[in-house]
């Protein structure tokens, strides 16, 4: 069986687990925090980042930081993960779902602004596959209204957007907040974990207070404060030291890691382009504006019929593909709670988008095994 996901190990994780626990301290907030923090910070510009336990929890944070009540509103896609909408709906907000664009499961930001209200509070876009939104308009949006943005940046990491005005900026360090993943499925992982990004120095303060269990805690040890105390609601979100250094063995790899996954990715993108106009399946959509961080692969059929068959197809050969979110305005939570509009390309990534095996150590013959799989399976 070529699996679907298989997590990358680079050799040091063990190493530096070991010397975590070496260093007598492991509960969090510790060297290789800091060291991963400080890796985000100096390298993309970010101006706060704080690890997580997980991409949920770094949104959760953002959305305490944002002052979510119930009754606000939130924009998001509704193709996504359930977690970007969890975090808000466990303040009370009410979601506000848009469609997604007809060339890239991304959010369409041309329908933003219809849905506007002055309930609205936060604008969430999310980054699909490491491609960026359209995020001039989404900024721009949020200065006219005065809102708040929070990239779900989950799938982002090393992914870059170029504005209007030319400048390259990494995902994640554009809106107010960001939220990013270093799940296993991701491209640098620490099996499960997060980090929230602060970019706007207002929440900097709360948000250390509010990771650290609504404790002043780092102020003290900082020694900025002769005590701590509880100041304000908070939780547990920090991870231990084990997981960050996990994760910076995984950091230290960071441009290897890149580099070969883009290999991947551009060979499956060069065999596979061919056929697929010929065969009426869609590959990846790259605007002009966004980078690819090579986080998945994805092939897009005409219809749930075609997408059946070829998973079935691939099943048979012993490759695992997948489909990937089911639409949440239509989800069994949901979907009595949704009054908006319908949302037919939401819908139609849902029925007809495949994932296909991507991963690090992916040989090239089993990459050519994919490949013609996939085309034998719809002639």
């Amino acid at each position: 069986m070529i699996s679907f996901n298989k997590p990358y190990l680079t050799g040091n994780e063990i190493e530096y687990i070991k010397d975590a626990v070496s260093r007598g301290k492991i509960s969090g907030n510790g060297y290789y925090t800091n060291l991963c923090q400080n890796f985000f910070q100096d390298k993309y510009n970010f101006r706060k980042c704080l690890l997580t336990t997980s991409c949920t929890d770094a949104l959760e944070m953002a959305a305490i930081l944002a002052d979510i009540k119930v009754g606000d509103e939130v924009i998001m896609p509704s193709y996504t993960f359930v977690s970007t909408a969890n975090a808000f709906i466990l303040r009370g907000a009410k979601i506000i779902f848009i469609d997604s664009r007809p060339d890239h499961p991304g959010m369409d930001e041309s329908q933003i602004e219809s849905v506007i209200s002055i309930r609205t509070k936060v604008i969430v876009p999310v980054h699909y596959a490491g491609v960026a939104c359209d995020m001039d308009t989404i900024m721009e949006l949020a200065t006219k209204y005065n809102l708040v943005v929070i990239e779900d940046a989950a799938q982002a990491i090393d992914s870059f957007y170029t504005g209007k005005d030319g400048v390259k900026r990494a995902l994640g360090s554009i809106g107010h907040f960001a939220a990013f993943s270093f799940h296993e499925t991701k491209n640098i992982i620490s099996g499960e974990g997060g980090m929230l990004v602060i970019n706007d120095g207002r929440f900097t303060d709360r948000a250390e207070i509010i990771w650290e269990k609504g404790t002043n805690r780092s102020a003290f040890f900082r020694g900025e404060v002769d005590k701590y105390g509880w100041v304000d609601v908070g939780s547990s979100f920090l991870p231990s030291e084990l997981n960050a250094a996990f994760l910076w063995a995984q950091l230290e790899k960071l441009e290897n890691i890149q580099n070969r996954r883009k290999e991947i990715w551009n060979f499956y993108f060069d065999e596979l382009s061919h056929w697929c106009k010929t065969h009426d399946l869609r590959l990846s959509s790259i605007p002009e504006y966004a980078t690819n961080n090579a986080h998945m692969f994805y092939i897009v059929c005409k219809n749930t019929k075609q997408r059946k068959k070829i998973l079935n197809h691939l099943k048979s050969s012993d490759i695992l593909a997948v489909f990937h979110y089911l639409s949440l305005h239509k989800s069994k939570f949901y979907k009595a709670k949704y009054t908006g509009k319908e949302l037919p390309f939401s819908d139609y990534y849902s029925d007809c988008l495949i994932r296909i095996p991507f991963y690090y150590e992916l040989e090239k013959n089993e990459l050519q095994f994919i490949i013609s799989c996939l085309k034998s399976s719809v002639n």
